[in-house]
């Protein structure tokens, strides 16, 4: 099967993001939101994205014109009817993913790929929801889209081997390397990331060290690129809280349970960059 046209469904940060990457790998693009303003957001964010790769000499001003001339947006769903593969990047709700993905199982044609960008969402649960199980699957990209290399493609209870080949093939195109995981709890990124976020949230509230000393001690003396505070603000504390609660529900393990102060964050309205504050101000 040739694919040529991809559905990205969701216009925020990743849904953004992918979008931008396919387009940028030469694939027409569908960006489809409820919101029309969303869009617009999205598309003034590509074309920000677009210009610092022209910037850096990494892209023509020409070759700027020609992605953006590849991605169409829409607020219905109906002009994803005929795509070759889609994306599905969403709201982190699995009754919400579930809902679309069975809309989109009468929608588009019966071989085409159905895929999330979940980050800890079951994929079992998503095909369930379709009469086509075997063409379910997790892809799990990385943020910034543009810029990170890795996708998590995550391999449903009966998701095929030929569909497995696809999403592999596609990553290869948009210049990704794909990491296959198993269908659990946070798949393989998160299932390690978050304990460690969660952790050093505790050393916060329990008053072991600063956000600062806490971030600073992890990039110069485990050599991460960026402290994990400073991360779970960029990723957005109520993301981090969701996946804790999939982690924690998943494995029926108090380990996951999520720190008392990231509960308080999230109610308090302190999501991260997203809202101007989380561990720094922004």
């Amino acid at each position: 099967m040739t694919i040529s046209t991809v559905g990205v469904i969701g216009a925020g940060t990743m849904g953004s993001g992918i979008a931008q990457s396919f387009a940028q790998a030469g694939f027409t693009v569908r960006l489809v939101d409820v919101s029309a303003a969303m869009l617009e957001r999205a598309r003034g964010t590509i074309e920000k994205s677009l210009a610092k790769f022209v910037e850096k000499g990494k892209l023509s001003a020409a070759d700027k014109g020609a992605v953006l001339g590849r991605l169409s947006t829409a607020t219905a769903l109906s002009t994803l009817a005929d795509v070759d593969y889609v994306v599905e990047a969403i709201v982190e709700d699995a009754a919400a993913k579930g809902t679309l993905f069975s809309t989109l199982d009468t929608l588009v044609r019966p071989e085409v790929v159905l895929s999330s960008n979940t980050s800890s969402i079951p994929i079992a649960t998503l095909g369930a929801a379709t009469r086509r199980a075997d063409r379910v699957l997790g892809m799990h990209f990385m943020n910034p889209v543009p810029l990170m290399v890795l996708v998590e493609v995550i391999r449903g209870a009966h998701t095929s081997d030929a569909s497995m080949r696809i999403a592999f093939d596609l990553c290869a195109k948009l210049g990704k390397t794909a990491v296959e995981s198993a269908d659990r709890p946070g798949f393989i990124a998160n299932r390690v990331l978050m304990p460690m976020i969660n952790e050093a949230i505790y050393a916060v509230m329990e008053g072991v060290g600063t956000p600062e000393a806490i971030d600073t001690v992890m990039k110069l003396g485990m050599n991460h690129p960026m402290g994990p505070l400073t991360l779970a603000d960029f990723i957005g504390l109520d993301v981090c809280l969701a996946i804790l609660h999939v982690l924690r529900e998943g494995f029926d393990d108090a380990k996951y349970a999520p720190c008392p102060l990231l509960e308080r964050m999230v109610a308090e309205g302190k999501l991260g960059r997203k809202t101007g504050e989380g561990f720094y101000t922004y």
